[in-house]
This record gives C-alpha cells, structure tokens and sequence, in this order.
C-alpha cells in the first residue's frame, strides 16, 4: 500500500503523469461552475453548491476533494457573478483554488442565451514529501529535497449556450501553466519536469419530456482534455505526453421535479500504454426538496485493476436554490 502511495503521489507530482490534473467528479452537472465561468448566473437565481468526492476508497493517500460554488445574476439581467473554492488532496500533494467568475449573457432566439464568461484566482500548491516512504531516504532523493508551497496566479475563460431544452459549453478554467519543478535529475540521470498544464471542458445536455413535467430524460456527457494545442508549446518536451482524453456520458430520469435517477460511464477515447482504458460505470441520485433544498449522492465502481484495492469512489453533495428578484424558493431548473 505504501508503494501504491509513492506511485499516485510522484504520477501526479511530475509532468510526466499518466492521468489529468484537474480533479475529476461523477455529478460535474452540479458544479459546473468549477470547470466554467460562462456558467455563473445561468439558473436565472441565486445556487449555493457543496460537493465532496473520496476516490478508491480504502486506497491509502488516494485522491479526496471538495468543491463549494455559489452564483447568481445581477440586477442587470445580462450580468452573472460567482465564486468556486476547490481543494484537492492525493498523497503528500494538495491544491487549493480560489475563482471569481463573471459572465455576460446574450439572448439568442426566443428563450436561449449565449454566455461568455472570464474568471481569475489563484491556487496554492503545497507538498510534504516526508510522508512518502521510498527506497532510499527521502533526502538522497533530490527529487524530494524541496516541499513546495507556491501561490500561483491564474485566469480562464468559458462559453456556455443553454436554453430550457438544450446546453452546451466549452472551457479552460485554467489558462497559464507553471513549471512546479525543474531541472530535477533522478537516478538513471534523466531530467524530470513537473508542470501544471492547461485543461479543456467540452459538455453538453438536452432534457426531453416523456410525460409532461413529471418524467424528464436528460442525457448529457462531459469532454475533458489536455493535450488540444499542445503543438504550439516552444518547449518540444511538453509536446508530447502521456493523457488520454477522457469522456463521462450520463443518462439520467427527473422524476415529477423532485427524485432525479442518473447513470454514467466514464473512459477514454484513447488506450494509453495498450491497456485497457475503462474507468467507471456510476449511479447516483439527487432530490430536490420543497424549500429548495438539494441532497444527492454518487458512487463509482471501478472497472479498472484497481478495483482489487478499491471498493470504489463516493461522492455527497448539498445545494440550496432560490429565487434572486423575489426572495423564495423556486423550482429548479433542469440545467
């Protein structure tokens, strides 16, 4: 176990990893605004949102996150704001990430607005190396002499469409990449790099009656990528690097505005290393109550080798709803 810890601590620590960066979350539909700042305001009310995910539990330093969003619009109907706080924990490493988003909303046809949106924050990267435990001493390892803890600036930017029917949008929550690490030589001699690269969202959803108001299916999938432009990078060693794009496709009933029912798999569309790259299948639940109150749940079950580790990944959630101009609660929208 404490092996596997090194191995998910040094993946993620290095630019090198296997994995995306940006945590990743099964119910993405509910804090949408962590991913994309064209998002704040859309639900045409003030939403409060709290997520907590812990990936392969019972996995000893795996990945546990939390996420809290709150947005609304303005009184110029035009305008939404909103904040996202994520922290995200995986072994000896953490982030903490801290956004304002602003968003302008254009009315397109009769009910569909188009949104651009811009956001600016910052993250703190902080690690404690001395919790690893390796081969050699820690300290004979000038991969770990250091335990950084670096404040680092950033901007992004996002579109989002949506309509009562239909939404789609795309993404970079995160446009500067930083170099974390440089000029670290291992044992073989090789030079390691350690970089935070920039990520692309691309989703989108539609809800379709099937009777009435009371039963909705809403399918809907989630894009996420890394390598998109990474052509233009000057440094050939960023290039090129091992992520595969990962997708969520999720099929969900709303059933009479109040019990919503989903079930979504995760993958990717490229087999990294010649293996398989399933993820996940996952099912999850969210009820809505009276006063606008929302509680849900999410579990993961792992496809993947570490299943024989893992009983799998849970997520819980908390959201609030109410109406901005009129102060009550109001019927949630499907989006």
């Amino acid at each position: 176990m404490k092996k596997l810890l090194t191995l998910l601590a040094v993946t993620l620590y290095f630019g090198t990893a296997f994995a995306q960066q940006d945590p990743m979350f099964t119910k993405y539909m509910f804090n949408s605004l962590t991913f994309n700042p064209a998002y704040a305001g859309s639900k045409d009310h003030m939403a409060i949102g709290l997520l907590h995910r812990s990936q392969w539990v019972g996995i000893d330093g795996a990945p546990v996150t939390q996420s809290f969003t709150i947005h609304t619009p303005l009184k110029n109907e035009r305008v939404g704001i909103g904040f996202n706080l994520v922290n995200d924990n995986i072994g000896p490493t953490s982030n903490l990430g801290l956004n304002l988003a602003y968003a302008y909303r254009i009315p397109v046809g009769d009910n569909g607005k188009l949104s651009i949106g811009m956001q600016g924050g910052v993250e703190n990267y902080r690690a404690d190396f001395t919790r690893l435990t390796t081969e050699d001493a820690i300290g004979a390892d000038p991969a770990f002499i250091e335990n950084p803890n670096r404040w680092l600036p950033n901007f992004g930017a996002g579109i989002y469409y949506y309509n009562p029917k239909f939404y789609a949008g795309f993404s970079s929550p995160q446009l500067v990449e930083y170099e974390l690490a440089q000029n670290v030589v291992t044992g073989n001699g090789r030079t390691t790099w350690a970089r935070q690269y920039r990520h692309y969202f691309l989703t989108a959803g539609a809800a379709i009656p099937i009777s009435g108001d009371d039963l909705v299916f809403k399918p809907s999938f989630l894009i996420k990528n890394v390598s998109l432009l990474s052509g233009l990078r000057k440094d050939a060693q960023f290039q090129e690097f091992g992520t595969p794009t990962e997708f969520d496709i999720d099929m969900s009933l709303f059933f009479y505005q109040t019990l919503w029912l989903g079930l979504s798999y995760r993958s990717a569309f490229e087999d990294f290393d010649e293996t398989s790259s399933f993820d996940s299948i996952d099912i999850w639940a969210s009820y809505f109550l009276k006063n606008g109150l929302r509680i849900g749940a999410a579990y993961d079950y792992t496809l993947t080798e570490l299943s024989q580790a893992t009983s799998g990944s849970f997520e819980l959630y908390l959201g609030y709803e109410f109406d901005y101009n009129n102060n009550k609660t109001v019927t949630p929208r499907y989006f």
